[in-house]
Parts: structure tokens; C-alpha cells; sequence
């Protein structure tokens, strides 16, 4: 069944500017990590990464992971292509060294001016980012994670539609933090359509954009270097 389309809105997310006691903002993480594991987030991106080292035959890769907090997705990404054959090295890059928390090797920056060289790594991915940003800035993100990455640069988000924006209300009794159960609607109403999505990275220096559906109302895409 074809969703309804719903309009773009966008609504400050609390995480963003740290609303919160360390308790909530602690809460909050947690709850980040239980959508990555349980509904979609780490697989979107594993799966993205397995595409690239399929179409690549690399069998050693460099991972920036922007926006990363914990670095609960790339460890995830790690451990899976390490059973199969495949080692992945990571840094995490976060704005706030609160949401780091100790992670191995985190670096706190700001996303839309990397502190790296050019080539610094050979993927750059984002997971629940990009919607956080106006579109001009996702173009400025995709170009700056393109300078910094040898081969591609992965976006992992969420699809804007009306059932998903039920099934973040459906799940307000597992979210640990009021932060949560803020953000959570709050992130479905400004994340973007498959399609606004492919127009912003075809936008890009992106030699080649590829972007799909993924599990629970995800959508993964490569812009390749």
C-alpha cells in the first residue's frame, strides 16, 4: 500500500543542543543503540558496507563514522564483516564528547568541516544524521565526507511517512529517556523521502548515487568518490 506523503517539518530535536539532564541525554544514547540493533540501524548499514566490499574485493577498510556517538554501529559493522573475512577499522566522530563517552578512538568535530586530510579513510558513514540537516547542508556533508573518503560515502536515515510516524508513538513504553519520546517524532517529521534524498546526493560530487528501502522504514545509499 502506497504511503500518504507528509510534508517536510522541521522540529528542533533536543539531543541536538543537549536538552536534558545527564540521565535523559544518557537514556537517550541507550535508546539510539536499541533502534540500531533491534530496528534496522546497524543492518542498513552493514549491509551497505558488505556492497561496497563486494563491488571493491577489499578485504581491509578505513571507516570514519560521523555523527557516531557511542560508536555502537561501526562496532556492529566490525564484528559482522570480521566473520567474514573482512577487517574494518573505525573512527567515530561526534560533536559533543559527552555523547562520545570513552569510545575507541573518537574524535569530537564538526561534521560539515571534517578535521581530516583528503583521503583520510576509505568509507565515510552516517547513521540518523542527515535529517538533522537542511538540504544544502547534506550536499555540503556528502562533499565533505567525499574529500575525506578514497572510495564512498554510506547514509543511513530514516523515511518520512506517516506509518512510521505512528509506529515512533507506538513505541513510546520502550523508550527510556523524555528526550526520546520527543525526538523520536520530532526525527520522522524532518528526516526526507527516498527521492528527496537521491536529488540532494545526485547534487553532489558524487560520481555515482545508488539509494534504496531498507528494513523498518530505512533507506541506505552509497554516493561513490
Amino acid at each position: 500500500m502506497k504511503s500518504i506523503r507528509m510534508k517536510r517539518t522541521v522540529i528542533p530535536e533536543l539531543l541536538d543542543s543537549d536538552s536534558g539532564t545527564a540521565t535523559d541525554i544518557a537514556g537517550c544514547l541507550a535508546d539510539l543503540r536499541m533502534f540500531n540493533r533491534w530496528f534496522g540501524g546497524a543492518a542498513t548499514t552493514c549491509g551497505l558496507v558488505r556492497e561496497i566490499v563486494r563491488r571493491t574485493g577489499k578485504t581491509e577498510l578505513s571507516l570514519l563514522d560521523v555523527a557516531g556517538a557511542s560508536g555502537d554501529v561501526p562496532t556492529w559493522v566490525a564484528r559482522a564483516l570480521g566473520r567474514d573475512g573482512v577487517r574494518v577499522d573505525f573512527v567515530v566522530l561526534d560533536r559533543s564528547p559527552v555523547h562520545l563517552n570513552g569510545t575507541r578512538r573518537s574524535v569530537a568535530g564538526d561534521a560539515l568541516a571534517l578535521p581530516f586530510r583528503d583521503g583520510s579513510f576509505d568509507l565515510v558513514s552516517s547513521s540518523l544524521f542527515t535529517h538533522h540537516l537542511e538540504p544544502s547542508e547534506i550536499v555540503r556533508f556528502i562533499n565533505e565526507s567525499l574529500r575525506v573518503a578514497r572510495v564512498a560515502a554510506v547514509v543511513n536515515d530514516l523515511r518520512r511517512t506517516r506509518a512510521h510516524l505512528a509506529l515512533t508513538y507506538a513505541g513510546f513504553a520502550l523508550y527510556r529517556s523524555r528526550i526520546t519520546r520527543h525526538d523520536a517524532p520530532a526525527s520522522v517529521r524532518r528526516a526526507y523521502t527516498v527521492d528527496e534524498m537521491r536529488d540532494l546526493l545526485e547534487g553532489s560530487r558524487a560520481a555515482a548515487v545508488e539509494i534504496r528501502n531498507h528494513y523498518l522504514c530505512r533507506m541506505g545509499a552509497i554516493a561513490w568518490r
